[in-house]
């Protein structure tokens, strides 16, 4: 079977979200045990444009989907898993708690390490190239230790429960294994495309990338921190493309391997339960883009759909 796109997804509260090419599906269980169905249509304007075409620039669109759809698709699966009658999948709150984590993410792990290096400075004399592997190692140890952090969480652990079933459910599909629970379950826990790994080479590619702003003031300095990630995103996504389309080669096998062993703290092994919900998920994406898989079963057994709505 030939692959025409690489899919991909995201593990959110009692559930999963699969992304395509032109449309996106979400399964989360609810409160009585039964899948709820949600799919929509992307935004063209985002994900069929030029932006998609022009190396080092559709990297914007993994952005997009950390924070904007992904978090939307956060909420959506939260309003179900806890039971609410009417889900929202939009809205003033999501807007504003996307605007309130940018802020957040980009004020611990890019400003508080300059603002670090500034506090420094004024007391020891610290070499430009040397603040700028302070500045790298600090953002590193923030990322890798939220990360390790939440981990530890048992709520959290759930939801990596459901990240593992989500990179099964990919590895299956793109290995042509049958999209049933029982042989998906022998596919890898770990995904070379992982947002995860994603993030972290995001986070080693900026100590690059800062450094050839140099030493203006601070002010200049914080600004670079903030423009210049979409720059960063738009590398690091083109490296994890490049790599994964090279992972047998034994040197992206050395880069890439920081990024896998990460993903064992964002992953779980997930229950069957949490495999039947991705698998869902998946289903109902592939059917959606007309890829000659059946859809996920509606009202039988304990899955049921919910309506679609308008795409973001």
């Amino acid at each position: 079977m030939s692959k025409p796109f690489n899919y991909g997804g995201q593990a959110v509260i009692e559930g999963v979200m699969m992304r395509g090419r032109k449309h996106m599906a979400v399964a989360v269980r609810d409160p009585q045990g039964q899948i709820v169905l949600h799919t929509e249509p992307l935004n063209p304007r985002i994900y069929s444009s030029f932006i998609n075409k022009v190396p080092f620039v559709r990297g914007f669109t993994l952005l997009w989907d950390a924070l904007v759809l992904g978090m939307r698709t956060l909420m959506y699966s939260a309003d179900v898993a806890m039971g609410e009658e009417e889900a929202e999948f939009s809205g003033p709150m999501a807007w504003g708690t996307v605007a309130i984590s940018m802020i957040l993410a980009v004020g611990i792990f890019f400003v508080s390490p300059l603002a670090l290096i500034a506090v420094l400075d004024k007391f020891v004399e610290i070499p430009l190239l040397v603040q700028h592997l302070i500045e790298g190692v600090v953002r590193l140890a923030l990322f890798i230790g939220y990360v390790w952090a939440i981990s530890k969480m048992e709520d959290v652990k759930r939801v990596f429960g459901y990240h593992g079933a989500e990179h099964k459910a990919i590895n299956a599909y793109e290995a042509d294994v049958e999209l049933v629970p029982e042989k998906v379950a022998q596919c890898s826990i770990v995904h070379p495309r992982c947002g995860t790994a994603f993030l972290l080479i995001v986070m080693v590619i900026s100590i690059f990338v800062f450094a050839l702003v140099g030493n203006p003031n601070i002010w200049i300095k914080v600004a670079s921190r903030i423009i210049l990630i979409p720059v960063i995103a738009g590398i690091a996504y083109e490296f994890l493309k490049f790599s994964a389309a090279h992972h047998s080669n034994p040197i992206i096998k050395i880069l890439v391997a920081p990024g896998l062993a990460l993903q064992g703290m964002t992953t779980r092994e997930p229950d069957i339960s949490m495999l039947e919900v991705s698998i869902a998920a998946l289903k109902t994406l592939l059917a959606e883009e007309q890829l000659n898989v059946e859809p996920a079963p509606v009202e039988t057994g304990d899955t049921v759909a919910a309506q679609s709505s308008a795409g973001m």
